[in-house]
């Protein structure tokens, strides 16, 4: 479904970053994966994945995606290796959580430079290349907090909110052309990061983890279950398919009725 794509996803030695470049690779896709820088928790991540996938396939592309020169700089590893940057997923993202009171002003600063400015400069680094080669797809994983809010989380849901509004920009820009930007937007998504909270809610509270972690989900999500990095990868993979031609500029969200409510 994806031979042949070569594919960037940022954010991508854990979660669903992790889960993301997975799904790509196993359809058949050059992969770059991406990390602040490579120490030894990156390499053994892009060592099971040439393992796994080929060495020829995989390569990282270090960068700090807050820094623009950075991304240039990744978007350019990756063409170097693969001769051309298909698809880039934007999914690294950082939180903080503060009421509107008492939010550090250089947290805020820091998510948005991380949550939203990064999505700018990615897609101002591949469009002319993806525009130039005729063919681009641009995948943002957004959140849920795009679309709804919760206390506490004011700099992530402005970031998040403004990630879906500029990819209908870049959406709209590129609609006559064979290049589209769409947003995946997750809500409670069970990666190695919440089970750990899950764990220590359990401890706290001297329950178990399998009562914690219906509690988690069930605050949010009607299903009653949380989404896996794999689905979320599994979508991506479509909307860089041939069947998502004509689906630009889109919020899809992955929540379990979250916000059906």
């Amino acid at each position: 479904m994806a031979d042949g794509l070569c594919v960037i996803v940022t954010g991508s030695t854990s979660g669903i970053g992790m889960g993301v470049a997975h799904s790509f690779a196993k359809a058949g896709a050059k992969v770059a994966l991406n990390g602040r820088k490579l120490n030894d928790a990156a390499q053994s991540v892009l060592t099971e994945f040439q393992a796994m996938y080929g060495a020829e396939n995989i390569v990282f592309a270090g960068a700090d995606i807050s820094v623009p020169d950075q991304v240039k700089t990744m978007v350019e590893t990756a063409t170097a290796a693969f001769g051309r940057v298909d698809v880039l997923v934007q999914n690294a993202g950082i939180q903080h959580t503060a009421s509107v009171v008492d939010f550090p002003a250089d947290k805020w600063s820091q998510i948005i430079d991380v949550n939203l400015s990064s999505v700018f400069h990615g897609a101002q680094a591949v469009l002319p290349l993806m525009l130039a080669q005729g063919f681009g797809r641009i995948i943002n994983i957004a959140s849920v907090h795009g679309m709804v809010a919760s206390k506490q989380k004011a700099a992530y849901v402005a970031a998040k909110h403004g990630v879906i509004g500029l990819s209908k920009v870049i959406a709209l820009e590129t609609a006559e052309t064979n290049v589209t930007c769409n947003c995946i937007c997750p809500g409670w998504v069970l990666t190695p990061l919440v089970e750990k909270q899950i764990q220590q809610r359990a401890a706290d509270n001297g329950t178990t983890f399998a009562i914690e972690k219906l509690k988690l989900v069930s605050e949010k999500q009607p299903s009653m279950e949380f989404t896996t990095p794999e689905q979320i990868g599994d979508l991506a993979v479509f909307l860089a398919s041939p069947s998502a031609a004509q689906l630009t500029g889109q919020a899809i969200a992955v929540d379990g009725g979250w916000t059906a409510q």
